[in-house]
């Protein structure tokens, strides 16, 4: 026998209040323990002089001095021929206090608990009770769109049953009433809000573009994502003969952070959900930051997750828009490596770069009609892992543009790309990648090899 989280070891009844402290220790990290007086740190039986008053005190004591009250059982046992009492308990009510403080037990050490640690204990040990997907919602199944639920069951591949019927299958019918999960997804009556807007610069100075959408949490996420690419960049690539569009910004990382921010919002805050598009960023803000003992950095190191609200989650599940496992921010890292994630008072953000920024930066030329260039500082600033001609620049020399740098980086990669494709990459007009391929020709730094149609660019330097 050794010392542990739930096994504690006195030698006599004189360490009967540190004892007691271990109790509450125990329940507050574990909900059940043993105590052992008679026994030595190194788990030794020393024994001890006791009858059945002592036992009787000992069980006063309890009652007297740990709240809530819990109801031990506590006997003699005979380890290696001596007498020791064995205190055996359990409890749900905690959190747990013994003489008027509370604590909790680390290894085999009891520590006293802060009164921001004692608050987030009595929070956590009423998580289930005080979340909101769980709470009644006050409407009736008369509320609730037929046609929704009609949807949902099509597309959790359930069979169709009465609506009344459908919710209590999906769990979100308590005693008899809708709870809040319902009404989110079927309502009839648009049940939240959705808040966009696009800005002309890199702050919120200058608002080009705003619109607020009601409707269900489904209808809200394709709102979301339909405003977003809508006001992004989108390139094109071919596969075979057919185009296929390329937004700036991977689309499985963008959903999958629209479907977190409306999951795993604190719908207790009656903010909005909120859609910023920047020139040089895109957030995704919910209310609620990260739920749990959750931080950044455990969001970094992978499969982690903590459901603020499950019933929520669970619906997502069944129709395959998350999953068990926890794998959305993974999926959103390996999507988008260069995603921020941030909280800035109750809100959680999710930060992803717009890469055309960095080619509107760059300019085609100044107001002079000179060539532009950028300061050092600004470069830095660029939301791209590699500032544009740093690896060019080794093959091509140092005194192109920007812009025809980017250009030329690309014809490395690709030497039969189009003006077209050029365009949409760089993020400049097919006139304007022509007039640089023209001037880089002049240069000498391209030379055109064949036809125009079925020929190929060779880079020169």
């Amino acid at each position: 026998m050794q010392e542990n989280e739930t096994v504690e070891f006195k030698k006599s009844l004189s360490q009967l209040k540190a004892g007691l402290v271990s109790i509450a220790a125990i329940l507050n990290k574990h909900g059940a323990g043993t105590l052992w007086f008679g026994m030595s740190n190194d788990g030794k039986a020393v024994g001890l002089e006791a009858n059945e008053k002592t036992l009787r005190d000992l069980s006063q004591s309890i009652a007297a001095h740990i709240e809530p009250r819990i109801f031990p059982h506590v006997s003699f046992e005979t380890i290696d021929k001596a007498t020791c009492i064995k205190v055996a308990f359990n409890g749900k009510d905690g959190p747990y206090f013994a003489y008027g403080r509370a604590y909790m037990r680390v290894a085999d050490e009891d520590r006293q608990l802060s009164s921001k640690e004692l608050e987030n204990l009595i929070l956590a040990r009423n998580r289930d009770a005080l979340r909101w997907d769980n709470q009644v919602s006050g409407l009736g199944i008369e509320d609730l769109d037929e046609g929704k639920i009609k949807s949902f069951v099509e597309r959790a591949g359930l069979a169709w049953d009465t609506p009344a019927n459908v919710m209590g299958k999906l769990g979100l019918i308590s005693e008899g009433r809708l709870l809040n999960a319902a009404r989110l997804f079927f309502s009839k009556t648009p049940p939240m809000q959705l808040r966009c807007a696009v800005f002309a610069t890199t702050d919120s100075a200058t608002i080009i573009d705003r619109h607020d959408f009601d409707g269900d949490i489904l209808e809200l996420i394709e709102e979301t994502q339909k405003y977003i690419l809508k006001n992004i960049h989108i390139g094109m690539r071919l596969e075979g003969l057919y185009r296929v569009d390329v937004p700036e910004i991977s689309i499985d990382a963008l959903r999958e952070a629209i479907i977190n921010a409306f999951c795993h919002r604190d719908y207790y805050d009656p903010d909005f959900i909120q859609v910023a598009i920047f020139k040089n960023r895109v957030e995704i803000r919910n209310p609620g930051k990260l739920y749990g003992s959750i931080t950044i950095d455990d969001l970094r190191k992978g499969n982690i997750s903590q459901r603020r609200n499950p019933l929520i989650a669970d619906l997502f599940r069944r129709i395959e828009m998350v999953e068990a496992w926890g794998r959305g921010m993974a999926l959103i890292i390996k999507n988008a490596p260069d995603v921020v994630f941030r909280e800035i008072g109750s809100l959680f953000i999710v930060s992803f770069n717009r890469p055309s920024f960095s080619t509107e930066l760059m300019g085609e030329e100044d107001h002079q009609g000179k060539p532009a260039a950028l300061d050092r500082t600004t470069q830095e600033k660029l939301p791209i892992g590699e500032k544009v001609g740093e690896k060019v620049g080794e093959r091509v020399g140092e005194k192109l543009t920007l812009n025809q740098e980017a250009i030329v980086r690309e014809i490395i990669k690709d030497p039969r790309i189009s003006a077209r494709a050029l365009a949409a990459i760089v993020g400049i007009s097919s006139r304007k990648v022509e007039e640089n391929i023209k001037k880089l020709k002049e240069q000498g730094r391209l030379i055109r090899i064949g036809p125009a149609k079925g020929g190929h660019w060779k880079v020169v330097g």
